[in-house]
């Protein structure tokens, strides 16, 4: 796709949807959980249609049964769960009456899926070659010439360079954007006439995504198959689809057209979903606090009658007491609300909290253009910070090869400042955040916190510090020991050094821990299992507060949550920062997410510092290409605004961190690049007199782009 061309028209008219004949038909699907502790209904009358052609969306948050309904879909269920009731007709078939060996024909064949996770789908010890080729020849499409060509070719087709070799590769030697092309392949193999993508692009970042997302435009044009997009992010949806389902405690609540479902939602749960969900195509809002759903979804072991919805709605009325129907609004249009149904209109949406929460609102401070100078003045210090792991060596005589992981960098955080940190996956984020709380030993540079060297000190001289600089990992459940009660694992660091005496002390600290960051203390002999995806986030953060930090390092503390519960972390950490007067380096592949929360971004390319500035102005005027491609990637919750954007697409991956390129980095896949930027690094400066303070660049040729 040209880089000044608009993203291609999707049409979002149910009348074009309702002309074209139905690949899939789903009438009042039900589908129950039988477990010991009683029957989970996860999926309770559901009914839509997808036309041939046609892009169907899927949004909820994580438990809302979207998942289960594409399962069913194509009865991949658990040995626990039962499709009780209902009906699916695919192409005039009945999937619920048909034989297993007619349901094997049908997967794969007909109807394709590609799931969240490529790796938990590709076996890891069979190339690519294999796998692609078993499953066009199981079909008896294909022989095995023609399926080895045609693998080939679709590899080629999905954007991985040199197909012919890569092809013989092993799953695990591609990144995770290759293998999620893979999976698109194989998905496309068959030629199916319907794929189900179940969170495609969920923990890839910007620049992934979006060429995941253009991808599957591009499928679904030339293919003409039909596909259903599931996703609990907005600004996928309205990216790539034409309709979209709502999705809450195993019911549709709405449905319509993408465009005039998220210009004006119907449903209090669609406005929730639409105002938690920060935009990069807007002024930066007065209040960095975000809307969030109170509360929880309803136990599907025990249904409350009436709306499902209504014990967090903000605009409850007497009769939502009554289960509401799924009834048409408008044309094309229709909501299970009663408040939707008599015509009530619900506020317009915004991406901040509004006068109609009736929540205080915490008004945005201004942003620091620069830290203060003098390291008296700053929380963190840190100068020509480099780290190479060495890999094996191949054979004796041959030199060991090193990973650059980080590659000299400087930044300065003042106290109470948060900084935001993006970049590719593989740029050295996750690596600098280890580097800067010592779990890994910098290879040179210094690292300067409260006056100490922390790249030269010893263990016993970092221990007293670690008091005072904590961290949140991406993935809770992997830093949480199973084997602990919550009550245990928060017990710890107040046990061991010294900041409680007794027991009872002890049990009051951890109980208050837990109320912090909005859990009830009852909760703390539960273990880790016990807990949602965000509600173990909140145990991490709370495991970080236990020491009283001064500073918080957060590596993707949001990746793999829905909306909802990112709001309510993020809206947490901006409460914690504000009681606490805590300071923040915070890592995401969001960037929306990371200009709402941040004072200043870094943004990271292969090791290196690419540009720091202050957030709005990052983004108000990018002076680097990669900068701009990055935030060209971000998808917006907004269809009709989706469809009049100019995105850059950033072709390629980055290079080897093992032989990087020479002079700037970005050179072998920025357009604006030169000679000069192949034979000399460009230094991190201010461009001109123009800039604010504080606004640096490494680039030849910033602003040029």
């Amino acid at each position: 796709m040209p880089m000044d061309q608009p993203l291609p028209s999707v049409s979002s008219s149910p009348v074009a949807t309702a002309s074209a004949k139905s690949v899939l038909e789903v009438r009042d699907l039900q589908t129950q959980f039988f477990t010991d502790a009683g029957i989970l209904r996860a999926v309770e009358g559901v009914s839509f249609s997808v036309a041939a052609g046609e892009t169907l969306g899927i949004v909820g948050e994580s438990g809302s049964g979207k998942s289960v309904t594409a399962s069913s879909l194509i009865r991949l269920l658990d040995e626990q769960a039962r499709i009780v009731g209902g009906e699916v007709r695919f192409q005039g078939r009945d999937v619920l009456a048909m034989t297993p060996e007619e349901l094997r024909t049908l997967r794969g064949n007909d109807i394709a899926m590609v799931f969240q996770d490529p790796m938990t789908s590709l076996n890891p010890v069979l190339r690519i070659a294999h796998q692609m080729v078993e499953t066009m020849v199981a079909h008896g499409r294909f022989d095995k010439a023609q399926a080895t060509e045609r693998s080939i070719s679709l590899l080629g087709r999905m954007g991985i360079t040199a197909p012919e070799r890569a092809i013989d590769s092993y799953p695990h030697q591609f990144s995770g954007g290759m293998r999620q092309r893979v999976m698109l392949a194989l998905g496309f193999s068959n030629e199916p006439a319907l794929l189900i993508a179940d969170e495609p692009t969920t923990a890839l970042d910007v620049t992934i995504q979006a060429q995941i997302l253009d991808l599957i435009r591009e499928l679904n044009r030339d293919f003409g198959a039909a596909i259903i997009l599931i996703s609990h992010a907005l600004g996928v949806i309205a990216s790539v689809c034409q309709r979209v389902l709502v999705m809450y405690a195993g019911e549709i609540v709405e449905e319509g057209p993408t465009e005039s479902l998220l210009a004006d939602p119907f449903h209090p749960y669609t406005w929730a979903l639409i105002n938690a969900v920060p935009r990069v195509d807007r002024n930066m809002p007065e209040t960095k606090r975000l809307i969030t759903i109170e509360g929880a979804p309803p136990d599907p072991m025990a249904m409350t009658a009436g709306c499902r919805f209504q014990e967090r709605c903000p605009f409850r009325v007497d009769k939502c007491g009554e289960h509401p129907p799924l009834e048409q609004i408008a044309p094309g249009r229709k909501a299970r609300c009663w408040l939707a149904q008599s015509g009530e209109p619900l506020p317009a949406t915004s991406a901040s909290r509004s006068a109609e929460t009736d929540v205080p609102a915490a008004t945005r401070p201004d942003p620091p253009q620069a830290p203060p100078t003098g390291e008296q003045a700053l929380m963190l210090s840190v100068r020509g910070l480099t780290k190479h792991f060495a890999l094996p060596r191949e054979d004796f005589f041959r030199k060991r090869k090193v990973v650059r992981a980080i590659d000299g960098v400087d930044l300065d955080i003042a106290p109470g400042e948060t900084v935001g940190m993006v970049g590719e996956s593989g740029c050295g984020k996750s690596t600098f955040a280890r580097l800067i709380v010592r779990i890994h030993e910098p290879t040179a540079g210094s690292i300067v916190f409260a006056g100490t060297d922390l790249a030269r000190a010893s263990a016993a001289e970092i221990r007293p510090l670690r008091r005072r600089m904590q961290m949140v990992f991406q993935d809770p459940y992997a830093s949480l020991n199973p084997r602990m009660t919550i009550g245990d694992i928060l017990s710890e660091p107040l046990q061991f050094h010294g900041l409680t005496r007794t027991a009872a002390e002890t049990r009051a600290r951890v109980e208050n821990l837990l109320s912090s960051v909005g859990l009830n203390p009852r909760m703390i002999a539960r273990y880790p299992h016990e807990f949602s995806g965000g509600q173990r986030q909140r145990i991490s953060i709370a495991r970080a507060l236990a020491l009283e930090p001064e500073f918080i390092v957060a590596d993707e503390p949001i990746s793999s949550l829905d909306v909802n519960i990112q709001a309510q972390i993020i809206n947490l950490l901006i409460d914690l920062q504000e009681r606490l007067r805590l300071t923040y380096l915070f890592i995401a592949h969001d960037l929306a997410v990371v200009r709402h929360i941040s004072d200043r971004i870094v943004v990271l390319y292969l090791g290196k510092v690419a540009e720091i500035a202050p957030a709005h102005e990052l983004f108000a005027a990018p002076l680097h290409p990669y900068t701009r491609y990055l935030i060209s990637a971000v998808p917006i919750p907004d269809a009709a605004a989706e469809r009049q954007r100019r995105r850059l697409p950033l072709i390629g991956e980055p290079p080897s961190a093992i032989d990087p390129p020479s002079g700037c980095c970005f050179r072998t896949r920025c357009p604006i690049a030169k000679p000069i930027c192949a034979e000399v690094p460009p230094p991190l400066v201010n461009p001109g007199s123009d800039q604010k303070l504080g606004h640096v660049v490494a680039c030849h040729f910033p602003g040029q782009f």
